[in-house]
């Protein structure tokens, strides 16, 4: 396993980060993994050398969060893993029991400490953009927690580059904490992000740390041009119904197909290892609740694919409307 800095930060993470949206007891989303089963997978990813963990307040009602705080306690100490969560998602009844108020923020991350059983995390994220909030409210709240040792650093996800631009200016006239990363949506079927996104956290030495970087297991077979779904997850999470029903979508799923078959791998390593050669890209965030999935996650950190394969595995790529931002 390779080992980065996030962005500009002296921050070490490994090139994969394990999702950890995918565990936790008593789900409503029935393929998450119970604590009991979802052991043996991180604790193959420890032994793979994987470091850096993802999770989020809103995940199965915080029970990723209880279960990222178990799990992650029986296989190291507190310094040697680097935990990230996030803040937006409503998690309280009443009208503020969700957003990016001064309010709700100090609340969540005291909540999602105690879930975690932790002192700090590493990265505290904001989940998406609230236009009901000014952005300066939300990045003092967010200054706030990393003077008082709550958080390590702080991060972003989905949004238009103007945003985050214009937070990260906020915060920089203020003297408050600057985000170091972006947490967005990227993978061979969504490119929409190489724009305006990428290019402006390359320039600003913001690491990128993808989200659905299989496009939930699409890109990795899970569904076919007919309409097949061969997994539990497929066949039931809408939200990929959503962000990937463009009839194109499937030629990249086909083209990933065929240069995996030339390599003798998985689509899913090559998929994987494309993200993985991308410039500015830090470490995909990738699901697992199969061994299987793991061990393609860490041989794609290994597969090296050529300038021609590149160019072929993004030759059928067909624009997208702006998805993943809601």
């Amino acid at each position: 396993m390779q080992y980065v800095n996030v962005g500009a930060t002296g921050l070490r993470v490994s090139r994969v980060c394990l999702g950890m949206m995918s565990f936790g007891n008593d789900s409503d989303r029935p393929w998450v993994l119970d604590e009991d089963a979802a052991e043996p997978i991180v604790r193959a990813a420890v032994e793979g050398g994987i470091n850096f963990f993802d999770t989020a307040d809103a995940y199965s009602g915080g029970a990723s969060e209880i279960a990222t705080g178990r799990l992650l306690g029986k296989l190291f100490t507190r310094e040697e893993v680097v935990v990230a969560t996030k803040v937006f998602m409503p998690m309280t009844p009443g009208e503020n029991g969700g957003g990016l108020s001064r309010k709700h923020v100090l609340s969540a991350i005291d909540a999602s400490l105690k879930r975690l059983g932790m002192d700090y995390v590493d990265l505290y994220q904001i989940h998406r953009w609230d236009s009901r909030t000014p952005i300066a409210e939300t990045m003092e709240a967010l200054h706030d927690i990393v003077r008082a040792g709550k958080a390590r650093y702080i991060g972003a996800s989905s949004m238009f580059a103007w945003q985050f631009a214009k937070a990260q200016h906020v915060a920089e006239r203020n003297g408050w904490t600057r985000f170091v990363s972006m947490q967005n949506h990227y993978n061979l079927i969504y490119r929409e992000e190489e724009r305006e996104m990428i290019p402006q956290c390359i320039e600003e030495g913001i690491g990128v740390i993808p989200w659905s970087p299989l496009a939930r297991g699409v890109l990795a077979g899970t569904r076919t041009r007919e309409g097949a779904r061969q997994t539990t997850r497929a066949d039931s999470d809408q939200f990929t119904d959503y962000l990937y029903s463009q009839p194109t979508d499937f030629d990249v799923v086909e083209r990933v197909a065929e240069v995996a078959a030339e390599l003798d791998v998985s689509p899913a390593q090559v998929a994987l290892a494309w993200l993985l050669h991308k410039r500015g890209v830090t470490a995909p965030i990738v699901g697992a609740t199969k061994p299987g999935h793991l061990h393609d996650a860490l041989a794609a950190e290994q597969l090296t694919l050529s300038d021609e394969e590149i160019s072929r595995l993004e030759e059928p790529y067909v624009p997208h409307p702006v998805l993943g931002h809601g």
